[in-house]
């Protein structure tokens, strides 16, 4: 799978602590390999179209859009940011 960044998930990248930086790149790497790891807890989001999320740590998640072969990764923080995809 191919990823990108949208800019909302850069700008929300640069203010994260520099271990969940680190645990993100670790999930991101996982998500290309093998989306389906137990570890990621991947997940397609209810009442969203195409939008997926996936588990960094216990408290900080990813959501991302899938478009064919490419994960445009939408963004990442808190379980807030599951109510706003």
């Amino acid at each position: 799978m191919h990823i990108e960044a949208s800019e909302t998930f850069i700008r929300l990248y640069k203010k994260l602590p520099a271990d969940i930086k680190e645990r993100t790149k670790k999930a991101l790497q996982l998500l290309q390999t093998d989306p389906a790891h137990p570890s990621l807890g991947h997940k397609k989001m209810v009442g969203q179209d195409n939008i997926c999320e996936f588990r960094v740590s216990d408290n900080y998640r990813i959501t991302y859009q899938k478009l064919n072969d490419t994960a445009v990764l939408r963004k990442i923080g808190t379980h807030n940011v599951l109510r706003n995809p």
